[in-house]
């Protein structure tokens, strides 16, 4: 692997704590003697939160659109004219029709 995208392995699974390579103890002085790797670290943090907000924000917008489905005008027109349909077929057999 080149030396490039091993850092950056590093780096993802120190910051996710998946199998961190180093102690954080290490890891602190680490980013404390190299500033390239202290930009490194902070710049995929950013990158990491700004994916997690993107995300929040897609699912927020799929579940928008779920809810609107389900209960927006056309969900509405639906159960209206299903229901019109219902009382007038009711209404054409006397036996099946509601008691008042």
């Amino acid at each position: 692997m080149r030396p490039e995208l091993a850092r950056l392995a590093n780096l993802e699974q120190q910051l996710l704590g998946t199998q961190p390579p180093v102690p954080e103890a290490e890891w602190q002085r680490m980013l404390l003697l190299d500033t390239g790797l202290a930009a490194d670290a902070h710049a995929q943090q950013q990158l990491y939160a700004g994916l997690k907000l993107a995300g929040r924000r897609q699912l927020r917008h799929e579940l928008e659109a779920i809810h609107s489905g389900l209960y927006g005008p056309v969900a509405a027109g639906w159960l209206r004219r299903t229901t019109a349909r219902l009382q007038q077929a009711l209404s054409r057999w006397p036996r099946l029709r509601p008691k008042p």
